[in-house]
């Protein structure tokens, strides 16, 4: 089993795009610097899309530029197309991630077009990256299920892997996007996909829709994969698949890497400090089980203090 591994942490991104709630670029400033003050070595920034399309990420040009960056952290945005790539770069973004699905129902859902003409659509953002030496991300969404197809073949997320990895991403983030996986399931798409490309190169990106994304990490981390993609406060879902629930909480997995000895940098009472005003910020519960435990305790021990 590991011994150390790298969290990224989701929230300002994928948590927040589908939110009700809209944060100003002052309170996404907060959350970012907040993460990276807690020790989240990866914190995403934002996304450079279309703000009549995702109007809660219309702001991230004004939050990168704003950041006050903690050396050594990366503040990868979403940049789907060359538009959003010289956007962002503009805004000072020194990493960059595309998306695609496994699904071709999905693909075509989500963003109006098939597998491979996503995967051509990306070809001038790589081009544009490898001449400025600039990383980039690449999401697969659907690798465990898909709320229109059902059951996806892991040979084809293999396949979108692989053809992410040849064209040039440094980083594949395997998403269970409606969160229907299960370890049998994640164990047969992670060989399929390590089959073709380097398990370093792989990170994990489960939802917790039916309390199977612990489990499913597990197998993740039993496999190799040493990158797990979290989300603090369980932040996250996805429009296009109703009843999905949100990320894997940051919390819960810090709680479980922590208690299994695997080093993770991250600060946990600084963490909860984080959780507590973003889920005052939204009005609403946290959706980890050990934040609610934690921040319980605490209060608990503060009154016996007092």
């Amino acid at each position: 089993m590991a011994d150390r591994v790298t969290l990224v942490e989701v929230a300002p991104r994928d948590g927040l795009q589908n939110e009700p709630v809209r944060l100003t670029a002052a309170e996404k400033i907060r959350l970012i610097e907040g993460l990276a003050d807690a020790g989240l070595p990866v914190v995403e920034a934002g996304a450079f899309v279309s703000p009549k399309w995702v109007p809660q990420m219309a702001e991230s040009g004004a939050v990168l530029q704003g950041l006050t960056r903690r050396p050594g952290v990366r503040y990868p945005v979403l940049t789907p197309n060359l538009k959003g790539y010289r956007a962002a770069r503009a805004a000072g973004a020194d990493e960059v991630a595309v998306f695609a699905a496994a699904s071709e129902t999905f693909s075509r859902r989500n963003i109006n077009c098939s597998i491979a003409e996503s995967l051509d659509r990306f070809a001038p953002v790589f081009a544009a990256a490898r001449a400025d030496g600039v990383p980039v991300r690449g999401y697969i969404s659907c690798v465990l299920g898909c709320p229109y197809e059902g059951p996806v073949e892991p040979g084809a997320v293999a396949d979108v892997a692989a053809a992410l990895h040849d064209r040039g991403c440094a980083e594949i983030s395997l998403g269970d996007t409606i969160g229907t996986g299960t370890p049998t399931a994640t164990r047969t798409v992670l060989a399929a996909v390590t089959d073709r490309v380097p398990v370093t190169r792989l990170a994990a990106h489960f939802h917790d829709t039916y309390g199977q994304a612990l489990a499913n990490l597990l197998v993740a981390l039993d496999a190799g994969v040493r990158i797990i993609d979290t989300a603090v406060t369980g932040l996250g879902g996805c429009p296009y698949a109703r009843g999905a629930g949100g990320n894997v909480a940051t919390e819960d997995v810090l709680f479980m890497l922590d208690g299994m000895g695997i080093a993770t940098g991250v600060d946990r009472p600084r963490l909860l400090d984080v959780s507590a005003w973003l889920s005052a910020r939204l009005d609403r519960p946290a959706a980890s089980k050990a934040a609610r435990a934690l921040l319980a305790r605490r209060g608990e021990q503060s009154m016996e203090d007092s």
